[in-house]
């Protein structure tokens, strides 16, 4: 802490130093990225490197607000780095003072195996094509000869591996085979798995079945315009198309109602920074609401940390597959550019991202988030029966919707982060791309670890499982949580206390040590989670001001006690997790609940969430704490999901509870209103939302005429 304050009050740039951003929590421009990889490049003039990851090492907390709300000095300007050096184990990563150009911190780290980056997916593929062996596996399985370059690999991750652990860097790929470059190839894989040394550029091994599985005759199963064109095409509709697609437009004659000042977010009350890096994707930090003057802290950071995606088949070498998507790819470093297709619609401001290369130099992903405004149906109504429903009030919302669009592989993960006029935070993540296969044969059993979902193509059972990482900051820095269950009465029906039998309530249990907070999902009683100001109490009902977790998709981990999934994402073992929170030496910390470095850790030993829980005696009431939430869902594939999945929508809120003096959306401006005096005097009262008012607005039968 002492090292960073004195570099806040130098003010002596080197030369040569980019401008800052005027935000701390930006991430790094793409000349601070060239920057770093100059310094690093220079401290490492004698090896061959390859750079993995370049990154804004976030200002500690303490000093972050000092600078914020008390001004203080700005912090220091850090970025961390990993690089792969050649003919070393692990990695190398340490800390750069952008404004100083100097390395402050660097180390050679055993054990351990970086992030895996686009770069090394699409070279794992020209590696498994120019193999002979792979070439000679793939012409036993019935390619044809002179077809290699139909040959495709889905590379990933290795998960762990005890033939070799985590000493040389590896891949797996995971085979298919493409009679045309626009076919999918996922409806013809083949049975057997080349192991890849990145390191090495070359395939090491190759996991063969003892049954073996011809390649499939079928004919490949897609979904482009074309295809669907042959599937359902006739001659009086050749595209095969629906003939439903009438334009739905969003208009906002008047613009937006957002303001982004650099990455500061304001809308509707709500302020925040929207931040991006390779690993979580979309990061929000410093959120604060404003209610008539009053500002309010709500949380600190908020962020998709982790994900596991743990396949069901228990034969080898299926059980290695069990992806940490972001601990192993990044949900930053797989992130779409969204202008190339429809991914956002109505008026949009987008955002960049920028990585290095494997060189160093800055790549940038164009439009990395999107964000916009929908309609959000009713925030509120009420007619009054006296006089037929005419006393009525009616206020129409409208929403704010920050997203990201990132594919690992073969599924497409859309996050969607909403923020609604009342303030409640939503998360949407839709689940869409398609089902990892593997090839069966015409008569094979293949037990209840998947589905056929085409002619031999059997997609196996998987879970999809995220940490969702709070830093609650409500109402300043020490908050508890708990956990709020819906009971009946205590006491028997005919008791003086419960005579009718009716009563229930709520029983909150605040969590003590780390060990309370380390729970279930329970839907016999409703169970939501709080997370709250013990020291921030409501005038009106008694009760601490809370954001109150309201989360259903919560399936349980189903790979069992001991098992490599388990022991390598440890969090996904409970609903929650609550520890207390520190900083780190040089910036933010506590971040990733299966560490630092995922890729092929065996999940022994202590590291991330394990480490951090330790023997459950912290105190993590009234205190600074992080807030881990398990949720997701369990996937039995079926036909309908191939070759191209619908998308499957799953959510959670955050909801202000005790917060707000009354209904905080009450100062919208209602769309119709209507008081009783005014019905009884014949008067307009409020009007914009009526056909004779709404000239966007109009009968659909009237549409249909026109």
């Amino acid at each position: 802490m002492e090292r960073l304050a004195q570099l806040a009050l130098q003010t002596t740039a080197a030369v040569g130093a980019p401008q800052a951003p005027a935000h701390p929590l930006d991430p790094l421009t793409p000349q601070e990225i060239k920057l770093v990889s100059n310094v690093v490049k220079n401290n490492y003039k004698s090896k061959s490197i390859i750079f993995n990851t370049i990154t804004l090492r976030e200002p500690i907390k303490k000093a972050y607000y000092e600078w914020k709300e008390k001004n203080g000095p700005k912090p220091p300007r850090i970025a961390y780095f990993v690089i792969v050096a050649d003919g070393d184990e692990g990695v190398h990563e340490g800390l750069v003072d952008i404004t100083y150009q100097k390395l402050i911190e660097f180390k050679n780290t055993t054990g351990v195996q970086p992030i895996l980056t686009p770069y090394d997916l699409q070279r794992t593929e020209a590696i498994v094509r120019n193999d002979p062996e792979v070439i000679r596996q793939c012409e036993l399985s019935g390619l044809p000869k002179g077809q290699i370059d139909k040959i495709y690999c889905d590379a990933w991750t290795i998960g762990y591996d005890e033939r070799w652990g985590a000493g040389r860097r590896l891949q797996q790929a995971l085979m298919y085979y493409r009679s045309d470059e626009d076919d999918s190839h996922y409806s013809h894989p083949f049975d057997f798995c080349p192991i890849v040394d990145m390191n090495l550029g070359k395939v090491i091994s190759i996991d063969i079945p003892q049954i073996r599985r011809p390649l499939s005759k079928f004919k490949h199963s897609s979904f482009h315009p074309k295809h669907i064109a042959e599937k359902f095409g006739t001659s009086e509709n050749p595209s095969g198309f629906r003939n439903d697609d009438t334009v739905i437009n969003v208009t906002q004659p008047n613009g937006v109602s957002f303001k982004l000042d650099g990455n500061v977010m304001s809308w509707s009350n709500f302020k925040f920074h929207i931040g991006f890096n390779y690993r979580e994707g979309i990061v929000l930090s410093d959120m604060s609401w404003n209610g008539h003057g009053k500002t309010r802290s709500l949380f600190h950071r908020i962020s998709l940390c982790e994900m596991v995606v743990p396949y069901g088949s228990p034969d080898f070498p299926h059980q290695r597959k069990h992806a940490l998507d972001i601990g192993e790819y990044g949900a930053g470093n797989c992130t779409n550019p969204l202008s190339l297709g429809c991914d956002c619609k109505g008026v949009i401001h987008y955002m960049d991202a920028h990585f290095p290369n494997k060189d160093g130099d800055a790549t940038t992903v164009k439009n990395a988030i999107c964000i916009h405004e929908e309609d959000d149906g009713l925030l509120f109504k009420h007619s009054d029966f006296r006089d037929d429903f005419q006393t009525n009030v009616t206020t129409r919302g409208k929403k704010l919707i920050i997203s990201q669009i990132f594919t690992a592989a073969n599924y497409e993960y859309c996050l969607y982060w909403i923020f609604r006029q009342d303030g409640t935070i939503k998360l949407e993540v839709r689940l869409t791309g398609i089902l990892n296969t593997y090839i069966c044969t015409d008569d094979e059993d293949i037990g209840p670890w998947g589905t056929k979902v085409y002619p031999n193509v059997n997609a196996h059972n998987h879970q999809h499982l995220f940490s969702l990482r709070l830093h609650p900051r409500i109402d300043g820095d020490n908050n508890s949580a708990a956990t709020s269950d819906a009971k009946s009465s205590p006491y028997p029906t005919g008791t003086k206390q419960n005579f009718y039998g009716n009563g229930f309530y709520c029983e909150k249990t605040v969590f003590k040590t780390i060990k309370d907070g380390i729970t279930d999902a329970q839907s016999a009683t409703a169970r939501t989670w709080d997370i709250f100001n013990p020291n921030s109490i409501h005038p009106y009902s008694g009760k601490p001001a809370t954001y109150k977790l309201v989360s259903t998709f919560t399936s349980p981990l189903l790979a069992q006690e001991g098992s490599l999934v388990r022991k390598r994402a440890p969090w996904a073992a409970n609903t929650t997790q609550v520890i207390p929170y520190h900083d780190d030496k040089y910036g933010y910390a506590l971040l990733y609940p299966s560490g630092d470095h995922v890729a092929q850790w065996s999940g022994d030993g202590d590291r991330g969430m394990r480490q951090w829980i330790g023997d459950g005696s912290k105190n993590i009431e009234n205190t600074d704490i992080l807030f881990f939430h398990t949720f997701g869902i369990t996937h039995f594939p079926s036909p309908e999901d191939f070759p191209v999945m619908p998308t499957e929508i799953f959510d959670l809120m955050l909801r202000p509870r005790n917060i707000h003096l009354e209904n905080p959306v009450l100062d919208v401006k209602p769309s119709f209103a209507k008081t009783t005096s005014e019905v009884k005097a014949g008067l307009k009262g409020v009007d914009t939302c009526s056909l004779n008012v709404d000239k966007s607005s109009r009968l659909a039968t009237e549409c249909v005429k026109r």
